[in-house]
């Protein structure tokens, strides 16, 4: 089922890092998300919920944002 909240994700196993993309074009990766917990995410009924509730403050994250949308101090 489509998400709400996610627009895509991608999983690379060798790093274990999580890359989500959210609908509101925001994307951050996630990292020393085990595999198991990827997976799961893959196959929820409703992604939003189930990263909300096992992926969402529970790992270290950080912001991807491009130079074009940095601004300058």
């Amino acid at each position: 089922m489509p998400s709400t909240v996610i627009r895509r994700y991608v999983y690379c196993p060798d790093k274990n890092e999580l890359w989500v993309e959210f609908v509101t074009g925001r994307r951050y990766v996630y990292s020393g998300v085990p595999q198991e917990v990827a997976s799961a995410l893959g196959s929820a009924f409703a992604k939003g919920v189930y990263f909300n509730s096992r992926i969402r403050d529970r790992f270290p994250h950080r912001e991807i944002v491009h130079e074009d949308q940095a601004t300058e101090s």
